[in-house]
């Protein structure tokens, strides 16, 4: 859609990692290195996130701290995000069947909601099981353009507007 946007967006990292990814900028009162100070893994961090939005990158090659899940069942399903591939989205119902707990799919959406660092665990390739884009954590109008950015024909920027990608896996 046109005038859509995802950006700007924070990142935060530990000595272990990725550990938040939040949108909006840093705030004001909140100061920041310059460039050339910044620790190696924000720097990886900050090149791959422009190399993305550049649609020169489809995968992320960065360790995610994830010392602030609070449980084992988020780990599981962000570990199971991970394998969503560019392009592609998947519904809450698919990824609670794809981790063995097929009537937990209120659940797996309370995790994605609860996503730390999205776009590098990439909950916006999450969608209801009818096709309608649901919510999203930085704002229905950055998923709208994460998942336009992807290829993903997304029909308006409200929770009820649909998705139209290529397949939607259907348990029949």
């Amino acid at each position: 859609m046109p005038g859509t946007r995802a950006g700007p967006v924070t990142i935060w990292t530990s000595s272990s990692g990725v550990r938040r990814l939040e949108f909006g900028a840093l705030p004001r009162e909140r100061n920041t290195d310059p460039p050339e100070e910044w620790p190696d893994g924000l720097r990886r961090a900050v090149e791959q996130l422009q190399e993305y939005f550049r649609k020169e990158r489809t995968t992320f090659d960065l360790e995610l701290d994830f010392s602030g899940v609070t449980s084992d069942f988020q780990r599981e399903v962000y570990d199971r995000l991970l394998l969503v591939e560019y392009g592609h989205v998947t519904s809450y119902g698919q990824l609670a069947s794809e981790i063995g707990k097929p009537d937990q799919a209120r659940a797996v959406g309370q995790a994605v909601g609860a996503n730390p660092i999205p776009i590098l665990i990439p909950c916006h390739r999450v969608i209801a099981s009818d096709g309608r884009l649901t919510g999203f954590s930085g704002g229905l109008e950055a998923k709208v353009a994460l998942l336009t950015l992807e290829g993903i024909d997304v029909g308006g920027t409200s929770a009820t507007s649909r998705v139209y990608p290529e397949v939607i896996p259907l348990d029949l």
